[in-house]
């Protein structure tokens, strides 16, 4: 928004330069038609046309100044939201990481879980097994 206010500002002072330049050749063209006792008003007023146009031209380069370092400031923010995006996407990938890596953890002591309980099923089962059996032989 910056930078856009004074581009606008260095597009006026433009314009602003050029309406001047136009009452300047105005004036020259309206002075070669005029009355010769009009001739130093026309002086005077051309005298303060080109102070104007000093002025102008002043006030047009310091508006530019301005215009330079709103660019240079909008670079050195962009670049710094680059690097900020870098950053971001390097801490994303590490996140990533270390979730898959806990997920994995979870997932393989889920598994270690769900081995010793089928082993002590497994082991429930054979001794109820056995004691049937047991109870099979002593029933004979």
């Amino acid at each position: 928004m910056k930078v856009q206010k004074a581009q606008q500002a260095v597009y006026q002072a433009e314009q602003d330069i050029k309406k001047n330049d136009q009452d300047i050749l105005d004036t020259k063209a309206g002075m070669r038609n005029a009355d010769p006792m009009m001739y130093e008003s026309y002086d005077n007023f051309l005298r303060h046309l080109w102070a104007k146009a000093e002025h102008l031209e002043f006030r047009r380069q310091e508006l530019q100044a301005k215009l330079d370092i709103e660019i240079e400031k909008l670079e050195k923010c962009e670049q710094a939201v680059k690097v900020l995006e870098k950053h971001k996407e390097k801490n994303k990938e590490a996140y990533l990481a270390e979730e898959k890596a806990a997920e994995l953890k979870q997932f393989s002591e889920l598994g270690v879980t769900r081995f010793y309980k089928a082993n002590l099923e497994k082991a429930e089962e054979e001794e109820k097994e056995i004691l049937k059996q047991l109870s099979e032989l002593e029933g004979i």
